[in-house]
């Protein structure tokens, strides 16, 4: 399934905490529909132009209604890549940012593409960079069919993880959905 963001109304997240408290967002908006995608799916894969070495407004807006699924590690066992655009220089910060972002939720991640995007409207010059893309999509689906570890991102994943294990210890009280939910899962 693709999903476009600039089709889907993601409003900012408001820190309300509602979320943590109870396992769904306060905001009625289309995050709903993109949440449970997520969650469905055995591979993701994000695209963003780079917007001042960023990710878009609408994608950021995105990565921070998705503080519940980073929280509870709900993505853990999910593979995924991303793929930039940029006017010019710069994409490689805003792939490795979307790959750390995609980690934190609890993925795998198979690598990114990124490019200028004056590249790809010349033929000669988008080939490579189209046959990156389609090798970066070939690797996803491998790995994702594979179930194949990345015991390069394993650290990573493992300091992240006690990371969000401390917070929930900590925000137990406050926090009772996602407490509950680690206790549920064997993790507490």
């Amino acid at each position: 399934m693709t999903y476009c963001l600039a089709d889907m109304k993601v409003a900012p997240c408001r820190a309300c905490d509602v979320c943590h408290k109870t396992g769904r967002c306060a905001i009625e908006d289309d995050f709903a529909i993109l949440r449970q995608a997520m969650l469905d799916a055995d591979a993701i894969a994000l695209a963003s132009p780079n917007y001042i070495l960023s990710v878009t407004a609408q994608m950021k807006a995105f990565f921070d209604r998705c503080c519940g699924l980073l929280h509870l590690q709900a993505l853990e066992g999910k593979y995924a890549a991303a793929a930039v655009t940029s006017g010019g220089a710069g994409y490689e910060e805003v792939e490795r940012y979307t790959l750390r972002f995609l980690r934190s939720l609890g993925c795998w991640t198979v690598g990114s593409v990124g490019t200028e995007a004056s590249r790809l409207s010349d033929d000669a010059a988008a080939a490579p960079v189209l046959r990156s893309a389609a090798a970066l999509g070939t690797q996803l689906v491998a790995a994702t069919e594979a179930g194949q570890p990345m015991p390069e991102q394993q650290v990573e994943r493992e300091a992240f993880y006690q990371r969000m294990k401390d917070l929930m210890v900590r925000q137990q009280e406050r926090w009772p959905y996602e407490h509950e939910c680690w206790k549920a899962r064997g993790r507490l």
